[in-house]
């Protein structure tokens, strides 16, 4: 349907199959062989043995909502997971944690396993597992709708300077040294380990591993949705001067960038692939 989950900006749009997004189409791809009343934004069906399972691409809050409402609508559904968080949140559907070995391996997944259709909701810096959606759901000839959240944008307030990636982040701090929280994740911290002049506040899921690249960091272990006071006393707290983030978008993680422009703190801003 066109109902969209409460607390969601994002967009959504088919790649691939099918070539229509009415409602009619909508529900008949979930559903083929059931003749649906009207739609309301809680269908009431008495059996879901028809309806084909939906394999959620996750990893974020938004596949996490989706998963609740299709597990309270009684709805067949799959989240997977890349498995870079140690201690995922517990989901009221079935979870994989892992790869699919690229685009031939989820297509071959998909087969095997009855999808019937696919929702890519995953995190926007995901790049490459979004093109092996689009490729396997065509291989397999699997409708595919990719949820797309809304990227921030620079306020009248906000003192942005804009990268392409990662090392364009790098080259950004290659000056005099300041406290930097580092809002990037875990996964390309070693590429900021050469700039030891900078003191370093690290925000991360799980607990650190004892060969962390930043050995000289301030880390703060805390999982998100985080709060606009929250992380301004965490900002105060440890001297904030320069905040580097991706472009992530959404609410869940929008306080620190709600936090740097209250204080006045410039903001290296990693853009989109």
């Amino acid at each position: 349907g066109h109902g969209r989950l409460p607390g969601w900006s994002t967009s959504a749009r088919w790649r691939g199959l099918p070539k229509t997004t009415s409602a009619r189409s909508s529900a008949s791809l979930l559903a083929p062989a059931r003749s649906f009343r009207p739609f309301s934004p809680m269908p009431m069906i008495d059996s879901h043995s028809d309806i084909p399972t939906t394999l959620i691409l996750g990893g974020t809050t938004e596949a996490s909502r989706l998963a609740q409402a299709m597990a309270e609508a009684g709805w067949p559904a799959l989240l997977s997971y890349a498995g870079r968080v140690a201690t995922p949140r517990a989901q009221p559907v079935p979870v994989r944690v892992g790869g699919f070995g690229g685009a031939e391996g989820l297509a071959t997944f998909l087969r095997d396993k009855r999808i019937g259709q696919v929702i890519d909701a995953t995190h926007p810096f995901a790049a490459q597992i979004s093109r092996n959606a689009v490729r396997a759901c065509t291989m397999a000839d699997v409708p595919l709708c990719a949820f797309e959240r809304a990227a921030w944008t620079a306020g009248p307030q906000d003192d942005w300077t804009h990268v392409p990636d990662i090392t364009g982040a790098v080259a950004a701090l290659d000056g005099p040294g300041k406290r930097v929280f580092l809002a990037i994740g875990r996964q390309h911290l070693a590429s900021f380990s050469h700039l030891a002049q900078h003191r370093f506040l690290v925000r991360l899921v799980d607990a650190p591993a004892p060969e962390f690249p930043l050995p000289d960091a301030q880390i703060v272990v805390a999982r998100g949705p985080f709060r606009l006071e929250d992380d301004l006393d965490l900002m105060r707290a440890h001297g904030t001067e320069l905040l580097v983030t991706k472009n992530a978008g959404g609410t869940g993680a929008e306080a620190k960038i709600l936090a740097a422009r209250t204080l006045g703190i410039p903001v290296v801003m990693i853009d989109r692939p």
